[in-house]
């Protein structure tokens, strides 16, 4: 997925991640770039309008954000206009990965139902194009 984020010319200038240890390895295993990196005990489990509460505190202009299901796929689908047309993206499965981009000036205006999906992936599509 660090790869298709980079072929996507996305990385990230800050990352939020749960605390969980899966979490963490999954960050180590994006490969990308070393940025500043929050580890937040409030994404650990946590549902779509907690994982928002937190984003809304974060700086940088790109955000990478891991967390944990059944929240973070609520969350994606909650903060897009338009649903991807993709199959997958109503389960959300592990590792799913969306690219949302935002018309605000600062996190702490985000809103659900404001952003722009500018591309999902799931890790099978990706590993299967390789």
């Amino acid at each position: 997925m660090g790869r298709w984020l980079a072929n996507q010319d996305w990385l990230p200038d800050t990352v939020l991640c749960s605390t969980a240890t899966r979490t963490r390895q999954t960050l180590d295993l994006l490969d990308i770039p070393v940025v500043p990196t929050l580890f937040e005990r409030a994404l650990y489990l946590a549902e779509a309008d907690e994982i928002i509460e937190t984003v809304r505190s974060a700086t940088g202009d790109t955000l990478l954000l891991l967390g944990h299901n059944h929240g973070i796929a609520e969350c994606a689908q909650g903060l897009v206009k338009e649903w991807p047309d993709h199959p997958r993206f109503a389960d959300y499965p592990t590792c799913a990965t969306t690219l949302i981009h935002f018309d605000m000036s600062a996190w702490s205006d985000l809103r659900k139902g404001t952003g722009n999906c500018a591309g999902f992936a799931i890790p099978r599509e990706i590993i299967s194009a390789e």
